[in-house]
């Protein structure tokens, strides 16, 4: 059975290989590891690898899992990458080190008002819904200049933008898109690709790019609400 410091060191050379030959990429690339439905020993084999930047898609497992973990080993970094409602907006500030889920003015009214309360101000990315998917979460590519120029005159600290293209259309149209849209709006962050395409997104200019199973195996939701 192949260990999580395995995976690790693989997907690290795959990065650095699609970085190599990248003509958009700007430097460093962020391996997020996204942990969501998996439990606190794999996060700490993880960390014991040489990992320390994590993702999770749900506050209330975030809050169980890394409330303690990050106690216990402080310079782990925690990324908020799945939807946040606005009645989480306190807890979601309170320990995550970054929010990649910001697509509508209420939620970044809220998590400027949290922040301001907090004194804790993290980066945010805007994530953008390039298939412009009805069921999917994303501020729609039409409306996102909008956005933008309301977390800027709040002062909410956006820093990039984040997608999660379709699954039945080829990624690289949407990595591309947004990249587009980055340049646009003087954004330095892009996040974008998870296990099957991230070689794919740091190739079109990704700066962060979020792997699940590829680092921890296929997940057990068996135990998931």
């Amino acid at each position: 059975m192949v260990s999580i410091k395995e995976n690790l060191d693989k997907i690290g050379k795959q990065v650095k290989a699609a970085q190599e030959v990248s003509l958009m990429n700007k430097g460093p690339v962020s391996l997020v590891a996204v942990s969501k439905a998996n439990p606190a020993e794999a996060v700490l084999e993880a960390y014991e690898a040489g990992q320390r930047v994590f993702g999770e898609n749900r506050v209330q497992e975030a809050l169980a899992k890394f409330k303690p973990l990050k106690v216990e080993k402080p310079d782990i970094v925690l990324h908020l990458i799945g939807p946040l409602q606005t009645n989480k907006c306190s807890e979601a500030v309170g320990l995550f080190d970054v929010i990649q889920t910001v697509d509508r003015i209420k939620l970044a009214d809220s998590l400027v008002k949290e922040m301001s309360k907090q004194d804790r101000f993290i980066p945010c990315y805007i994530q953008v819904n390039t298939g412009e998917e009805s069921q999917k979460a994303g501020v729609m590519p039409a409306d996102l200049k909008a956005l933008l120029d309301h977390c800027r005159s709040v002062k909410l600290p956006v820093i990039g933008l984040m997608c999660i293209p379709p699954v039945d259309q080829e990624a690289a149209l949407h990595f591309s898109f947004l990249y587009k849209l980055a340049e646009e709006y003087g954004l330095p962050r892009l996040s974008m690709g998870m296990t099957g395409d991230f070689e794919t997104a740091i190739r079109f200019g990704a700066t962060d790019v979020r792997v699940g199973s590829g680092i921890f195996g296929e997940r057990d939701y068996s135990e998931q609400a």
